[in-house]
């Protein structure tokens, strides 16, 4: 059957017509869920049919499996239902259109005609707009006929736009996509952007596209050119080199003011700044557009010349809150870091006094670290901030002992530089919180987030291939790669495995050695390249006169954990939250996620790391699955934090829920996709509803 066929099939047998556009429940007939994140990004449902007194009844609606994972691929996707179909993106990259009542597929379209293979992709779904679908694929936007999956032709050239175009550099020196789907404003699709944090750099400019054709109509540059504001944060003509300042997380647009919002992350290189001195407008800043023009309304940097990569991690949450008995339209933004930041809609004011408190300097040569930095005064922070003897983990006497004398070694503190010792970072660069977002009840004023609460190190040093081997391998295969009692030789590896081979082992270990998922895809491929040559490349002639050449480089970020590989300090290792928005407290907080095996042992609710955000209903309940290993699904009470009902999915849910209802039936979608630090992978959708 033809995908055109397939969807007359499926409108025909749910009979949708005008009720797919209604809007509230308690209406016979259809709520859609149009827009990644949902309305104004609080991730927020009207529908009531499923309660504090049924959820108990939740069962297994459907299942939809794409059959595409492998080790450590994942599936982000916040699926898309209009008129009872659901949009969404598999762990390889296929865009998908599936029955939302029965999860039967209607098509599948390959964006890398055949040649996608088993990429590894970290990507949130799709937008959907009148009679396409808009994806993004590595460096493409193609416009995709909502109907049959097929490019639509006239969108740029053969149903797709090149995001290397446009930016004002050579196409073909650019590394770029988008992550996380666009919005459409009128006739625009505002859309983010993905790039690498590395030198030279491509920039995250924020660009509006013609719905239709795929022309850019406007740009918004995130990193300031000569006459514009910002441009005096940066050195001279830094724009030329520097990249980031990206808001991959996503945009949000105000579709009555005419208003967009974006957050952004941190600017290139991002651990060691000494090409970019100052405090580099508009990398970590909450950013106010005008949607038609892309002109800067206000902004609001939480982070100065940021060291951390501690990026805006999700899209600005369009609340509307409760100050001095008057109802204020505001952004909520969450951080990596714990903070909270409420901010007037249309000035960028901050409802909660801000205080500008002194920073640690940076011992390492030629970095100039922010003298001072922003501290809300409320919310207090929803995760711990900077790490302390006193938090380190207890789980056995011999855990606490290695963590002790590790930690002994390093650097630690809020705010404490990159170091060459090691500096921990707490929160850590995965947050608090992530790329999940926030959940905001416009009745309680409660903003919802989900925190994880474990230390990162990062390491700075030479920017040579021997100093990343010796950082990351030789402590067990030795300096001249012989090997040891418990590590093979590396000599001669090129006549056993291919450099592929070496990345993939790098990314996922195998036995006794442990993965390294968040070393980075350079510095993965230069270990590859020196294993394989014997060549050292950071000490070429070459190389070393080029004058964009940074002294030191990171050796890939790492978990700070125990010899068990739990996390080092003491738990919760993750957090739930709900945060009054109106009085700037928090309304409750509890541990969030377990390990099994633990739990067997008898060490419960420890928290865990998680991924994926919340969703909230106005029948009282927050939904979100987002743990790493234990791979629940769950729905709380949102005013107490009560739990009412959990399930155990296929894989990890680290995605957000979508919620939408056809012909009068409730469901609760969410993507099981797994592959985060180690947790095993899937390829499953899951709906969720009552009982017939």
């Amino acid at each position: 059957m033809t995908g055109f066929l397939k969807t007359a099939a499926v409108g025909a047998t749910l009979c949708l017509g005008a009720l797919a556009t209604a809007l509230v429940s308690g209406q016979s007939g259809n709520v859609n869920w149009t827009i990644n994140g949902g309305e104004n990004n609080i991730r927020f449902s009207p529908l009531a049919q499923v309660n504090k007194s049924n959820v108990k009844s939740l069962q297994v609606a459907w299942t939809y499996t794409s059959g595409d994972h492998f080790t450590a691929s994942e599936m982000q996707s916040n699926p898309i239902v209009i008129d009872g179909v659901l949009y969404a993106t598999t762990p390889t990259m296929k865009v998908v259109a599936v029955n939302a009542v029965t999860g039967a597929e209607i098509w599948r379209f390959d964006p890398s005609g055949g040649s996608g293979g088993r990429a590894r992709f970290r990507h949130r779904g799709v937008a959907v707009h009148q009679d396409r679908v808009f994806v993004t694929y590595r460096n493409f936007l193609f416009a995709l006929d909502k109907t049959t999956g097929k490019p639509i032709a006239s969108f740029g050239g053969d149903g797709r736009i090149d995001l290397r175009e446009g930016l004002g550099k050579p196409a073909e020196g650019l590394s770029v996509s988008a992550s996380t789907p666009g919005v459409v404003f009128e006739d625009l699709l505002i859309l983010p952007s993905s790039v690498p944090e590395t030198l030279p750099g491509t920039p995250g400019h924020i660009r509006a596209f013609d719905v239709k054709t795929g022309k850019q109509r406007w740009i918004f540059h995130t990193i300031p050119q000569p006459g514009e504001f910002g441009y005096d944060t940066w050195p001279q003509d830094a724009y030329l080199l520097s990249g980031g300042a990206n808001a991959w997380a996503g945009v949000t647009v105000d579709q009555k003011l005419g208003m967009v919002f974006a957050a952004t992350g941190s600017a290139s290189f991002d651990f060691y700044g000494v090409t970019r001195h100052g405090d580099n407008l508009f990398a970590n800043c909450v950013l106010a557009l005008d949607a038609r023009t892309g002109k800067r309304v206000w902004h609001f940097q939480a982070l100065k010349h940021d060291i951390w990569d501690w990026d805006f991690p999700s899209p600005p949450s369009l609340v509307t809150v409760k100050r001095n008995g008057r109802s204020v339209d505001a952004v909520a933004q969450v951080t990596k870091f714990g903070y909270v930041f409420v901010l007037d809609r249309r000035t960028g004011e901050s409802l909660f006094p801000i205080e500008y408190r002194k920073a640690p300097a940076s011992a390492v040569d030629g970095e100039k670290a922010a003298e001072a930095q922003p501290y809300p005064t409320k919310p207090p922070p929803f995760a711990r901030q900077g790490l302390t003897e006193a938090m380190l983990t207890t789980r056995t006497p011999e855990a606490h002992a290695a963590v002790l004398e590790r930690f002994r070694k390093m650097k630690s503190g809020f705010l404490a530089p990159p170091s060459f010792e090691g500096t921990i970072v707490f929160p850590g660069f995965d947050g608090g919180a992530e790329w999940g977002g926030t959940a905001f009840d416009p009745e309680s004023g409660l903003l919802f987030v989900n925190s994880n609460e474990m230390p990162w190190i990062i390491k700075l040093i030479e920017n040579n291939d021997t100093s990343l081997y010796n950082s990351k391998c030789a402590t067990c295969h030795r300096e001249d790669r012989t090997g040891g009692p418990q590590a093979p030789s590396l000599v001669d590896i090129g006549k056993r495995m291919s450099h592929d081979d070496i990345v993939t082992l790098i990314r996922q270990g195998s036995g006794r050695m442990p993965a390294f998922p968040d070393m980075g895809a350079r510095n993965m491929n230069d270990v590859a390249d020196f294993l394989l040559t014997g060549v050292d490349k950071g000490k070429d002639p070459k190389v070393l006169s080029d004058p964009n050449r940074l002294k030191y480089r990171s050796d890939g970020e790492s978990i700070f954990q125990d010899p068990d590989g739990y996390p080092a300090i003491t738990p919760p290792w993750g957090t739930l939250n709900a945060i009054d928005l109106n009085e700037g407290t928090i309304r409750w907080k509890i541990p969030f996620g377990e390990f099994p095996e633990l739990a067997a042992k008898g060490l419960k609710n420890t928290g865990s790391d998680n991924y994926g955000g919340p969703v909230v209903t106005a029948s009282g309940l927050l939904f979100i699955g987002a743990t790493n290993f234990d791979k629940k699904f769950r729905a709380y009470d949102k005013l107490s934090g009560e739990l009412l009902w959990e399930t155990t999915l296929p894989a990890a849910g680290n995605a957000t829920p979508s919620i939408y209802s056809v012909n009068g039936r409730e469901y609760i979608v969410i993507a099981c996709g797994g592959g985060k630090n180690g947790a095993p992978s899937g390829s499953n959708i899951v709906a969720f509803a009552l009982p017939k």
